[in-house]
């Protein structure tokens, strides 16, 4: 006589994963009301810890959901891609066009303040995430794939365009011609944009494959909540405050546009899923 063996149960993620994430998301969101409420060094004391709090918001969650290769790996890789983009784009005006930094960001690296990997790794992370969940109904792996790269270099893109006219205002960095812009914002080029756009293929299509060949398991360890607040607040919060506080209302208008769609998809093909 034989008994029957049944397979364990997937084991429940940890409270500290699932915590830690929304603890830091909170934090942020908190941070980011603070900006257009505060003024000179406190504004940049404020800048400097949502930048922080937001990259490491994404490390602590890509180690929390898909595993500690999987954070190293994207931390090193956007790091680098960071630098390598900023520093050709400092030397040659490509693919961005011509601009500078000022002093107020601190230390530098081939002319590139540190600063400036730490937001990429803030925006890249839930950027890809989002993407992840957009493309999930979609047939066929490679057809997948090429949807999860495309949309989260595009939400990616989309979020600078909303950051980037609030740091020029805050005198971070400045463009030699910023003309043509998108209507409404007068202090960006339309070659930024541009340049996000290829970066963003660049390094999604990077860190796709990084964490396909990283990840602990075949699906997230702990919902994705945490990021998915962070890009939230930082895009319409960040619309409301430019709308409310800053004087950027063409910024604020395009946030709200570029924002709303991706919101509205999200609830309409993820409802009642873990989050």
């Amino acid at each position: 006589m034989t008994a029957a063996v049944s397979a364990p149960p997937a084991p429940r993620p940890s409270t500290a994963r699932r915590v830690l994430p929304l603890v830091l998301a909170a934090a942020l969101v908190l941070t980011a009301i603070a900006y257009p409420l505060s003024s000179g060094p406190a504004r940049d004391a404020v800048s400097w810890t949502i930048v922080v709090l937001g990259s490491l918001l994404s490390v602590v969650h890509a180690g929390a959901a898909r595993g500690l290769r999987t954070a190293i790996g994207l931390l090193v890789l956007v790091t680098v891609t960071a630098v390598a983009f900023e520093a050709v784009g400092l030397a040659t005006g490509f693919p961005y066009g011509s601009y500078r930094y000022s002093g107020a960001l601190g230390p530098t690296l081939l002319g590139v303040p540190f600063l400036v990997p730490l937001a990429w790794l803030m925006m890249a992370w839930p950027s890809w995430v989002l993407a992840e969940r957009l493309a999930r109904p979609v047939a066929g792996p490679t057809r997948r794939r090429v949807v999860r790269i495309a949309t989260a270099a595009g939400v990616f893109a989309g979020w600078d365009v909303v950051l980037d006219p609030q740091m020029v205002q805050a005198g971070y960095w400045t463009w030699s011609d910023p003309s043509p812009g998108l209507p409404g914002i007068a202090t960006v080029p339309l070659t930024n944009l541009a340049g996000w756009l290829l970066a963003g293929l660049v390094l999604m299509a990077l860190l796709d494959l990084t964490v396909a060949r990283t990840q602990a398991g075949r699906a997230p360890r702990t919902g994705d909540a945490a990021p998915l607040i962070a890009l939230a607040w930082m895009t319409l919060g960040g619309a409301l405050a430019h709308a409310g506080w800053l004087g950027l209302p063409g910024s604020a208008a395009w946030g709200a546009a570029l924002a709303l769609p991706v919101l509205l998809a999200v609830v309409r093909r993820h409802r009642g899923g873990r989050w």
